[in-house]
């Protein structure tokens, strides 16, 4: 979003309110995650008060550039379908330790290449695409990549929540053909830690990938599109409008 940006939450972890933070453009400045206590806490950060202007100010991303730029990765596995927050995904499982997975739903077309420090027989990843009309507690359409740990060895069980992971990847780059230049990075390690910034980077070409070389134990890794312009028209407005 290229802005400051301060959550505050209630902090009701039945609810599944479980943090809040403080976010600039360039960096996490402070956030607060915990699903074990009802005990809330004090975040204070300093924030440029124009990011824009100052030199950490991210470059501009073209999110497909890369994406659209590359043939699919072929495999010979079938895909298979997966729920995250009610909303259908399509999903391919990663096999091997490493390699290049390609999955696509409607116009999205995700792609990864990886390589994993040990493929584990007891954790399973898969690699997901959603590219459609969310309709829970709000109306909103989302095109969505994603690598994520599955929450058992079943691949039923893919999309839903998982708090822990021992697999480790050494190297990762994940990267779609977004429709939209509205697309927010989503990288968290076991714990439901967020990844500090000096392991990943988006390249300019729209590749959220590895950049230190230290094994990290991913949760979900995810490139978040919204495409306002494909969002149902609300009373009073135009189809893609919003006030």
């Amino acid at each position: 979003m290229g802005v400051n940006l301060l959550a505050a939450n209630t902090h009701n972890t039945s609810m599944h309110m479980t943090g809040s933070g403080i976010y600039a453009p360039e960096a996490v400045k402070v956030y607060h995650y915990d699903m074990e206590t009802e005990s809330g806490q004090l975040m204070l950060s300093e924030l440029k008060s124009r990011p824009r202007s100052e030199p950490t100010y991210p470059a501009p991303v073209d999110w497909s550039a890369y994406a659209k730029g590359i043939k699919p990765f072929l495999s010979e596995q079938l895909d298979f379908p997966g729920m995250i927050y009610f909303d259908e995904f399509t999903f391919t499982e990663l096999k091997r330790n490493a390699g290049n997975y390609t999955v696509c739903q409607k116009d999205l077309c995700c792609h990864l290449t990886y390589k994993m420090s040990e493929k584990r027989t007891d954790e399973v990843y898969a690699l997901g695409a959603f590219d459609g009309l969310h309709t829970v507690e709000g109306q909103y359409y989302l095109q969505i990549c994603t690598l994520l740990k599955c929450q058992t060895t079943d691949l039923r069980t893919c999309g839903e929540p998982v708090g822990s992971a021992f697999t480790k990847f050494e190297e990762f780059s994940l990267s779609g053909t977004f429709g939209t230049s509205y697309v927010f990075p989503q990288f968290i390690l076991s714990g439901s830690q967020l990844a500090p910034e000096r392991h990943y980077e988006v390249s300019r070409d729209g590749r959220l990938q590895s950049r230190s070389g230290a094994p990290l134990p991913i949760l979900v890794m995810a490139l978040y599109g919204r495409v306002f312009e494909k969002d149902p028209p609300r009373l009073g407005q135009g189809p893609g409008k919003s006030q």
